[in-house]
């Protein structure tokens, strides 16, 4: 087989060539372009989460929503993209100060306020509330049990089998946030558990494995913690990527994936590689093809090299 066929594509749009046309607009200062793809998106909401997550990264270090603001100040669709970019902008702060550093309270509550206006503006969008549920982790402390469920409410009555909603909690109740392993596990096989067939949600406990190697690494400062060679490949790893196959792949005929759910099958596809289930790796990568997300690859590697390596394995050949 010729070589290229196994070369990742780490597309950011993730295939979604509409995306990529408006974040171009967005480089160049143009907003007309998130404009008409939101418009065009409407209430397609998986659609829609991931449009506006993706534009938000780029309109965080631009003037563009703000450009769209003032031409068009009632704009629900720029209202939304707002509450996105300055979560995404206070998260970049949050970066650049450095995990433990003190993090600037304003910008917290601004983007918390973009995030009330935007739910104002458009009512039916569970996007803004899901925003807010992000931004409530960068609150020393956190926020009130009260009202994170008061939120998440807010984004189940809107899309209840919502993965970004539900993953945006998920970040919350980790160790490096607000919560512990097991109360992240908890939620996570909850959800995954009243999911119905063909549901994406089982996916969130392997967000979980790799949230608590992220925990586990970064406590051992770079030191191989004890036990943690082991943390992808045993029995309860295994029988987590055949529960989460049961529940949302196995009856799922080929056919195109969705640009919504490119990462959450990379997620699977990588719990599979690293728990030995080849029978469930293969059938993946039948689906995914070159189409690979850096995370959660980067997490333990190169992600083009760890990727192709299993492509090489799994991918159909002829």
């Amino acid at each position: 087989m010729a070589r290229e066929r196994f070369t990742p594509d780490f597309d950011p749009d993730c295939g979604d060539t509409l995306l990529t046309r408006a974040r171009q607009d967005i480089v160049i200062g143009r907003w007309q372009g998130p404009r008409e793809l939101l418009r065009a998106t409407g209430p397609a909401w998986l659609a829609r989460g991931h449009r506006v997550r993706l534009l938000a990264q780029a309109c965080a270090g631009t003037s563009t929503v703000e450009a769209w603001l003032s031409a068009e100040p009632h704009s629900a669709d720029a209202l939304v993209l707002r509450a996105a970019t300055e979560t995404a902008r206070a998260f970049q702060l949050a970066i650049a100060a450095g995990r433990g550093a003190p993090i600037d309270q304003q910008r917290i509550d601004s983007a918390a306020m973009a995030c009330f206006d935007a739910a104002d503006a458009y009512p039916d969008d569970p996007t803004p509330w899901i925003s807010l549920i992000s931004v409530a982790r960068l609150y020393p402390g956190g926020v009130r049990r009260q009202e994170l469920s008061r939120w998440w409410d807010e984004v189940y009555d809107r899309d209840p089998y919502s993965v970004e909603g539900h993953l945006q909690v998920l970040h919350y109740y980790s160790s490096r946030w607000h919560g512990s392993h097991g109360l992240m596990y908890d939620f996570a096989r909850d959800a995954a558990g009243v999911a119905p067939s063909g549901s994406s949600l089982p996916v969130l406990v392997q967000y979980a494995r790799v949230e608590e190697y992220r925990s586990l690494t970064d406590g051992a400062q770079g030191r191989r913690s004890l036990g943690i060679g082991q943390h992808w490949n045993h029995e309860g790893a295994a029988g987590d990527v055949r529960r989460t196959w049961q529940r949302w792949m196995a009856d799922r005929a080929d056919g195109p994936v969705e640009p919504g759910e490119l990462r959450d099958l990379n997620y699977l596809a990588h719990a599979a590689c690293s728990a030995g289930t080849k029978d469930i790796a293969a059938p993946l990568f039948r689906l995914l093809g070159p189409r690979a997300t850096r995370t959660p690859w980067s997490y333990t590697g190169d992600a083009e090299k760890q990727f192709t390596k299993w492509l090489k394995e799994f991918a159909p050949r002829g």
